[in-house]
């Protein structure tokens, strides 16, 4: 899952986006409501972190403007603030859910789980096709009895084959999804990256495979006899 984390206390954002990618999610950082704004319009979240004490627009400025587009996007405000008045004029605004500083990391994990399963159409964590299953909780792609615990990238490229199995996803889009879309990393890591979930399959003696359509991207398809890739 891809998050927009939106703080302008340097030391905390980078403390906090450490944590989220080690729990396997994608994260871009912005550090003022403008910038907030912008990335909003550049790209799709699967949910926003956002402080609501930031310059230049602060984050119920932020949360009103896009659920004024009609972005719908799960939102989870931070603020240093926890009198009741303020959370709910920040649920008012559109908000999902609020946390006060200082907060404990495991609770913001949680609201950041329970608020992007609200938005899932998912009733649960496991994703499956055909005799594969992805358990989004721990990280885990199994075949029966076989288990393999997929890293940050692998998990999060997988996530995406199977909540859209037999649609053609582009390299673009994985780069974007993942990486984000100011990342400098070359966008032949792609297919590194997909190659190495093809021999994971593979040994897992999956029902399925990842199929390249040329000049458009990747696809999980029911494995085809005879197929060699």
């Amino acid at each position: 899952m891809k998050l927009l984390l939106a703080e302008d206390e340097v030391e905390l954002n980078q403390a906090l986006a450490a944590v989220l990618k080690h729990n396997n999610y994608s994260v871009d950082c912005v550090y003022d409501g403008e910038e907030a704004l912008d990335y909003l319009e550049m790209s799709e979240y699967d949910g926003v972190i956002l402080d609501i004490m930031m310059p230049k627009k602060n984050g119920l400025e932020v949360l009103r403007t896009i659920r004024a587009k009609k972005n719908r996007v799960p939102v989870l405000l931070l603020t240093a603030k926890s009198e009741i008045d303020d959370k709910v004029a920040g649920l008012d605004a559109g908000a999902d859910d609020y946390l006060a500083k200082p907060f404990v990391m495991k609770e913001l994990l949680a609201r950041i789980r329970a608020i992007t399963r609200r938005q899932s159409s998912l009733t649960d964590n496991i994703l499956t096709f055909e005799n594969i299953s992805l358990d989004r909780s721990v990280f885990e792609m199994s075949v029966g009895e076989e288990k393999i615990r997929l890293a940050n990238k692998d998990f999060q490229m997988m996530e995406m084959l199977m909540a859209n199995p037999g649609q053609v996803i582009s390299t673009d889009r994985f780069m974007e999804k993942i990486w984000g879309y100011d990342s400098d990393t070359e966008i032949n890591v792609v297919w590194v990256y997909i190659s190495n979930l093809r021999k994971k399959l593979a040994s897992l003696g999956a029902g399925a495979e990842i199929k390249a359509v040329r000049n458009q991207g990747y696809s999980l398809i029911k494995t085809e006899k005879g197929s060699k890739e």
